[in-house]
């Protein structure tokens, strides 16, 4: 029971309890950082359970019960008090930084929404915020599909919840790195930041994850570049964006993962029809 991948993938479950404790003690700062480590152990066990000849039936079910909470349950909580922020950020900042002001926006959010307190959040617009629970609603269903459909043993089917929650670490960085100078003007931060822009990408986002979209894996189960070659191309051009492109590398890998995997099936179909 308490093997080696067994107590990384708890691990990756304890690492999104962690960003869920951060997000609600107001450091969205440091909450996808938690998400990320969560991220790397679950790149990992996998791959060890199969080195080690330890894979198994509760191995599996530990995977989806630590992938809920860290990949369906935290990005639902960090997406929620993005959307609080979100709401007002051109409101009395000016003395906070970003920690306080995300700290004090919820305050202001669950004394509306659940004591009826007049404030700044005392509007219709203050539930929009809870649109942020269909990523955990559909992460349920998309990993529980994971686990009985015989299709995505090698590849997946919709959007991985590793994937999808990596994405939404985006616009907490984003508010992070831009926090105090979001509407100095027109662009394009003030409109992925915007509360209603987010609630639709929170929609959008949710339905690929049970979408029947084919999509590669990028769980190794060797090394060796024969075989991994998409893999391995993927991640250096990932880590290349990242290098150059910091915070706004997140989406567009996100956007390239969905290239690469078009491009994937559609030589696999070629080949398939050749081969016919």
């Amino acid at each position: 029971m308490f093997n080696i991948p067994n107590l990384i993938t708890s691990f990756n479950m304890l690492s999104g309890v962690a960003a869920i404790i951060l997000t609600f003690s107001g450091r969205l700062d440091l909450a996808p950082f938690a998400i990320f480590i969560g991220a790397i152990l679950d790149f990992f066990d996998g791959f060890l359970a199969r080195k080690l000849g330890v894979s198994g039936e509760l191995g599996k079910q530990l995977d989806s019960l630590a992938d809920m909470i860290t990949f369906g349950l935290a990005p639902g909580i960090i997406m929620l008090n993005v959307m609080v922020v979100s709401i007002y950020l051109d409101g009395p900042y000016y003395d906070m930084n970003f920690q306080q002001y995300a700290h004090f926006q919820m305050n202001n959010w669950m004394n509306a929404v659940f004591n009826g307190v007049p404030n700044s959040m005392d509007a219709s617009i203050k539930y929009l915020p809870f649109f942020a629970f269909l990523i955990p609603f559909f992460s349920l269903f998309r990993l529980a599909k994971f686990n009985i459909d015989v299709r995505q043993t090698e590849s997946f089917i919709g959007l991985p919840t590793p994937l999808n929650t990596i994405f939404f670490c985006f616009f907490p960085l984003l508010l992070l790195t831009n926090f105090g100078h979001l509407y100095a003007g027109w662009g394009i931060i003030p409109m992925v930041t915007d509360s209603y822009f987010l609630a639709g990408v929170v929609v959008l986002m949710s339905l690929m994850l049970v979408s029947e979209i084919p999509l590669f894996s990028l769980k190794f189960k060797t090394f060796a570049w024969s075989g991994n070659e998409v893999r391995y191309t993927f991640l250096i051009v990932c880590l290349l964006l990242i290098a150059f492109l910091l915070v706004w590398s997140i989406p567009l890998i996100v956007i390239l993962y969905l290239i690469f995997s078009i491009i994937l099936n559609n030589s696999k179909k070629k080949e398939h029809e050749i081969q016919s």
